[in-house]
């Protein structure tokens, strides 16, 4: 159930249910300092790496909207796959686990305050070339506001913050423009204080139901802006895992070590796809509109592989593909955090100036620039859902049959089937 009170308060009003199945929360932080002469300090956090090498341009939604609001959910997407990209390759032996929606919604916070150079790298690095300011904006808060529903199975909140540097005036209209499409009023903090991280900090513990503790450990008194973003997702399965057949089994690491973790296990009817690189399959939560996709590259490949192939293309081909079986799954039982800074990684992908001598006369008078952009995510995968198991049958085999048995390094992916909205993807290698 998505409260909407405004972005703010929503997360707050979440009530958590004891036997939530999947939990996701996201957070993107930027910072903004000032800068005088050859000297700048702290700004902003977002989570960036190396050169991209995946032609990830795959989750692009298929949408029948306005034309403005599918080109944006089309660049939006497509940004977060090239961030995906640049964070998978900086280290493939690693989990990324990303949400392409919370560092969008940042940056185009941000982006109302920036100008010149400034704003038209930002623009070409978030794909809105082919839209104007108002689409931008106003698309942004008809997409944040169709994914509130009523929905006791499923919990979805997003909110943002401002926090701003005492003595420090901003454009009125960088503030009303931000309160009207994003519902994120400023608020004024002594940066000096010793109490200052702990303020933001709690706002994080509220608007993540407490599954981010922290994500500021302190702050630079010099710094003039802190913009945070959250997107809080639990959402209980459609059909339940049951508890008593999750049983530890060995998980296969990239560099051939096993760890012994928890697989949940199935059987019955799944949205299923199979070809000579992959097994996929698509888990539903509640009433469906929300589904979780795992890609299982097949013994002979691996999760680099089957990365290497998932473009625009092959992921609408395959989305297609998708039909009821009969079969066996078993997935891990897995709760990962994951933490990046951006900065790298957008400079490499052509966002380079808000964090050098940025134009950010939009927003205020100070000179100011982007110091670092964090991003921070929590996923946990239990067995609890709505429904009983699909079925109880004990024997499911056969020509008509699969068995899928999720022990290797996967990708996955939370879609939104009403709207392609892909809220979040990651690439887990070790579901620890």
């Amino acid at each position: 159930m998505i409260k909407s009170k405004g972005l703010l308060s929503a997360l707050s009003d979440i009530k958590i249910k004891e036997k939530a199945v999947f939990v996701t929360t996201s957070l993107t932080l930027l910072f903004i300092s000032g800068w005088l002469a050859q000297y700048s300090s702290n700004a902003f956090e977002f989570v960036a790496t190396s050169q991209v090498t995946y032609p990830f341009y795959a989750l692009m939604p298929s949408l029948k909207q306005t034309n403005s609001q599918q080109q944006l959910l089309e660049a939006n997407t497509l940004f977060g796959l090239r961030l995906f990209q640049t964070l998978v390759s900086e280290d493939p032996n690693q989990n990324v686990f990303v949400s392409p929606p919370s560092v969008a919604i940042a940056l185009s916070i941000l982006m109302q305050g920036a100008n010149g150079k400034t704003r038209e790298e930002m623009v070409s690095t978030l794909g809105y070339e082919e839209l104007n300011v108002k689409e931008i904006h106003t698309t942004h808060q008809i997409l944040l506001n169709s994914l509130q529903q009523d929905n006791p199975n499923l919990d979805i909140a997003l909110a943002n913050a401002l926090y701003a540097r005492d003595g420090i005036s901003f454009r009125h209209q960088f503030l009303k423009d931000n309160e009207l499409y994003y519902q994120s009023q400023i608020t004024n903090l002594n940066f000096a204080s010793p109490q200052a991280a702990g303020i933001i900090n709690r706002w994080t513990r509220e608007h993540t139901q407490g599954k981010i503790d922290q994500i500021v450990p302190h702050i630079n008194p010099k710094d003039t802006l802190i913009v945070v973003n959250a997107i809080y997702f639990k959402g209980m399965w459609k059909h339940k895992f049951d508890r008593q057949q999750t049983k530890n089994q060995p998980f296969y690491l990239p560099n051939g070590k096993t760890k012994q973790y928890p697989l949940m296990s199935g059987k019955g009817k799944y949205q299923y796809y199979e070809n000579e690189q992959f097994q996929a399959v698509n888990l539903p939560y509640g009433d469906e509109r929300f589904s979780l996709y795992i890609f299982l590259p097949k013994s002979g490949s691996n999760l680099s592989s089957l990365l290497s192939q998932l473009t625009f293309q092959r992921w609408n081909e395959w989305i297609q593909e998708f039909n009821v079986k009969q079969g066996s799954l078993q997935i891990p039982r897995f709760t990962i955090e994951y933490e990046s800074n951006l900065k790298q990684a957008l400079s490499t992908l052509g966002m380079k100036s808000i964090f050098s001598q940025g134009d950010f006369s939009n927003m205020t008078s100070s000179a100011v620039v982007v110091n670092e952009i964090k991003h921070k995510t929590l996923v946990e995968v239990k067995e609890e859902g709505i429904e009983p198991p699909s079925s109880t049958s004990p024997e499911v085999e056969g020509k008509n049959t699969f068995t899928m048995i999720v022990n290797r390094p996967f990708f996955c992916a939370i879609r939104d089937q009403e709207k392609g909205i892909v809220l979040f993807m990651g690439a887990i290698v070790d579901p620890n």
